[in-house]
């Protein structure tokens, strides 16, 4: 049983680095095909493997009770937080912005919970936003990519909300709304960087994006979801700035002040304590 607990943590780790490792390689096509494009080469290829390995035409949604008004805003929502994430990573650093987007699933869950002892991790998380702020003391934190990253956390907490309507499908419903999302996106990105989208060095990367912020930390949350306590789950993934921070400074070279990463380090332990603490009877 200790041996399933540790290596379904150990899965989850992997998921988070694997998406956060994914982030910072896609900012590094930027230059090359734009945000919109490499938002493009992520979902289109990952709804093309999903469709390939889950073939969701056996999908029965009526029989599962799901509406396709449902998949259509799963994967609505599915585009336009991938979309405006990366957006966000055009103005402002990986971490930070992962730091505000992770507001997006921390209010969805506050607000589900209702207690008043949530308040403290409301504060907790605006404190962070303050420290972040008061960090950036070389201006270097443009106003247009904290707006589109608070664009993207609304959207993520939509996301976790329509996402459990969804849910019952399993994998083929993931591979409809990520199908829905492509529809979205990849004409966007095809507008954007045409041609260039498919130059081996783009496509080779982008299948990396693809590989590493959607199939694989897909499979893994699976896997670790089905053998951890929400709440457990719900702490790990709260290192996601943190991780999302070396990932940005091994691959893209960027960095932090001190002052930053105790905003980082205030986000985190906002997340922490609300799926620690909030989802207690829940859990069991």
């Amino acid at each position: 049983m200790s041996s399933n607990r540790n290596t379904a943590f150990a899965a989850a780790f992997a998921g988070m680095v694997s998406v956060q490792s994914g982030a910072a390689f896609a900012k590094s096509l930027f230059p090359l095909v734009g945000s919109e494009g490499v938002a493009a080469l992520r979902l289109g290829i990952s709804s093309l493997v999903l469709i390939a390995v889950f073939r969701p035409w056996h999908l029965n949604l009526r029989q599962l009770g799901i509406s396709w008004r449902t998949m259509l805003a799963y994967g609505i929502t599915l585009a336009l937080m991938n979309l405006l994430i990366y957006r966000a990573f055009a103005y402002i650093p990986v971490s930070i912005a992962i730091s505000i987007e992770v507001m997006g699933p921390l209010l969805a869950a506050l607000v589900s919970s209702r207690k008043k002892t949530d308040l403290v991790w409301i504060a907790l998380a605006a404190l962070g936003m303050v420290w972040l702020a008061i960090g950036d003391v070389h201006g270097e934190i443009d106003i247009r990519g904290v707006l589109f990253a608070l664009a993207a956390a609304l959207f993520w907490g939509i996301y976790v909300i329509v996402g459990r309507e969804a849910s019952g499908g399993g994998g083929r419903t993931v591979a409809v709304g990520m199908a829905i999302a492509a529809l979205i996106a990849v004409p966007l990105g095809v507008s954007q960087a045409g041609r260039a989208l498919l130059a081996p060095h783009v496509l080779f990367v982008g299948f990396g994006v693809a590989v590493l912020s959607s199939m694989l930390p897909f499979l893994l949350d699976i896997y670790a979801m089905r053998r951890l306590p929400a709440r457990v789950f719900g702490v790990l993934l709260s290192g996601s700035p943190a991780v999302s921070a070396i990932a940005g400074w091994l691959v893209l070279h960027e960095t932090l002040t001190i002052t930053q990463c105790v905003g980082i380090g205030c986000v985190m332990a906002a997340c922490a304590g609300c799926a620690l603490f909030s989802r207690q009877q829940t859990d069991g």
